[in-house]
């Protein structure tokens, strides 16, 4: 595999419209509209979820990036020190560092302050996002296969990665003993279709079982499926840091409590209620 194009799609004067955010803007185009399929086919107006959209985009947008910036900061950008020196490398997110668990943080709250304001259902409002979200999130992941991020450690199996030597972060920068014919492992590749798998079980459960299920019930399968995936490919990244002689990181705990939530509230309203699904 290799990044089939500059990052760059075209330039006019100081302005640059980048891939990356081609990508972006087209994961939540489309994440938002198959949101509010959902919301529609549970009686509400799906227009309002474009509304919801701009409540919650800014927020998640600064959550993701300061949880990067705080938390995940890649060894490429010489950890937190780099943002320290040169606090103008916060604002340029199109260098990519986001992550999606600070986009949940603020975003959920910025949806269940939207929800409150114009007293809407805030658990079908969370149903009609995680049914777009794994959809986005598989889309989007393509922009990091054009900036050469988001990889793992060397393979050789046939759909490794090619990085360019600007691009790797220690140790695989060294090219005596990493040639640039190494290829890698396509965490973004991996990623993206676990996502877009996701999206097709919680699409396939939201109609199958829609006389079964109770309003966050997706919500809550959602919280399961992606956190269970990204537990295991956080053990291929390069560019996480790992609690001192261990395989884990904060994200393999995040990732735990939010499988484990998620288990133990389907049960719960599941198994051990007798309460009615959601009204056809």
């Amino acid at each position: 595999m290799y990044p089939p194009v500059d990052p760059v799609l075209f330039e006019i004067g100081p302005l640059a419209l980048r891939w990356y955010g081609i990508f972006m803007a087209t994961a939540i185009i489309t994440g938002t509209w198959m949101a509010g399929t959902l919301l529609n086919r549970r009686g509400q107006d799906g227009e309002r979820i474009w509304d919801l959209l701009f409540w919650m985009m800014i927020p998640a947008f600064i959550g993701a990036r300061l949880y990067y910036v705080f938390i995940q900061s890649p060894r490429t950008a010489d950890g937190f020190g780099a943002y320290v020196s040169n606090p103008l490398l916060i604002f340029q997110i199109w260098r990519g560092g986001i992550h999606i668990f600070g986009a949940f943080l603020f975003g959920s709250v910025a949806a269940w302050l939207y929800t409150r304001r114009f007293k809407l259902p805030f658990l079908t409002y969370l149903d009609a996002i995680a049914l777009g979200l794994p959809l986005a999130q598989a889309i989007g992941r393509w922009g990091n296969f054009i900036n050469q991020e988001l990889y793992g450690p060397p393979t050789s199996l046939p759909w490794g990665l090619r990085i360019d030597p600007p691009h790797r972060i220690a140790p695989y920068n060294d090219l005596a003993t990493y040639p640039e014919s190494t290829r890698f492992h396509p965490l973004f590749l991996y990623e993206s279709l676990w996502n877009f798998i996701g999206f097709a079980v919680i699409l396939w459960v939201s109609r199958k079982f829609a006389p079964k299920l109770k309003e966050g019930d997706l919500f809550l399968l959602y919280l399961i499926w992606y956190p269970l995936g990204r537990f295991f490919i956080e053990f291929l990244r390069t560019d996480s840091w790992f609690f001192g002689g261990t395989p884990f990181n904060a994200v393999h705990i995040f990732c735990a409590i939010a499988v484990l939530t998620g288990v133990g509230a389907l049960l719960k309203r599941h198994i051990f209620s007798s309460s009615p699904g959601i009204k056809s």
